[in-house]
């Protein structure tokens, strides 16, 4: 069983075209293992941030966690501008990390970047070691285009308990083949609230993909979000819901997306 939404050109038209089939996927409004495809993530026209701006109203309203808030915890974008890697990792753990509230989500990138290994104090850091293993690839004459994948879920955090946990479980990136290459990226969710935090995670895995083909020196390519999981949540009533994706859908280019 699964629902794939057709292929939408940016983070906002990819949110209205798979909210509006999940919402009318059955009478409680879910859907399992639906397939989100966005054609280039770090676009952004004018109805796109029109978009942004009435989802963001919506959720401050109802006091949930604005879309800049759930991107950042997938990239921390304003830090990485600020700061530049190698630099932004080790201040996000020493300035950001420690103002997070205690509990999982929102530490995302923590995770990203910070391992533990079995020696006390001891860590790894995926993101980067993945981002040096597909730089020195790239510049060689033989690249390995599908070795590269970053685990968030952690069976010693997350198997014990069945509340509380991490939403985002996997990310796999791609290189396609050819000259021009360009970076793709696979996002798996066990379970997504596609009105509190898809379109704040799909903006935030696009600025991941930019910051990684960046430092890597390719070009940006599709981003895929598999929702083993989806619902489109209510923090509001239905009807005050059903306003936001009318205004969403009168959105110029994003018509379509509905």
């Amino acid at each position: 069983m699964y629902l794939p939404i057709k292929t939408q050109p940016s983070c906002a038209s990819a949110w209205l075209a798979a909210v509006t089939a999940v919402n009318s996927a059955s009478g409680s409004h879910d859907a399992q293992n639906v397939i989100v495809d966005v054609a280039n993530p770090t676009v952004m026209s004018d109805a796109d941030l029109e978009v942004i701006s009435l989802v963001d109203e919506y959720l401050r309203e109802y006091d949930r966690y604005p879309v800049e808030t759930v991107a950042n915890t997938i990239f921390p974008r304003s830090l990485f501008l600020r700061h530049k890697a190698p630099a932004f990792y080790d201040i996000y753990r020493t300035k950001v990390l420690p103002r997070i509230k205690k509990g999982d989500w929102g530490r995302y990138f923590d995770r990203m970047i910070t391992f533990p290994l079995q020696k006390k104090g001891k860590y790894l850091n995926p993101l980067d070691e993945m981002v040096t293993k597909m730089r020195d690839q790239v510049a060689s004459g033989r690249c390995f285009r599908n070795v590269y994948e970053i685990t968030i879920y952690d069976p010693i955090r997350d198997a014990g308990p069945l509340m509380n946990r991490q939403c985002l479980s996997f990310l796999s990136f791609k290189l396609t083949d050819g000259p021009e290459r360009k970076l793709l990226l696979t996002a798996m969710y066990r379970n997504h609230y596609y009105i509190e935090r898809l379109l704040g995670n799909l903006i935030g895995l696009g600025r991941l993909m930019k910051f990684v083909a960046d430092e890597v020196k390719v070009d940006v390519g599709s981003l895929t979000i598999v929702s083993t999981h989806a619902v489109v949540d209510c923090p509001s009533d239905r009807e005050s819901l059903s306003d936001l994706l009318d205004e969403a859908r009168a959105t110029g280019s994003l018509r379509e997306a509905a």
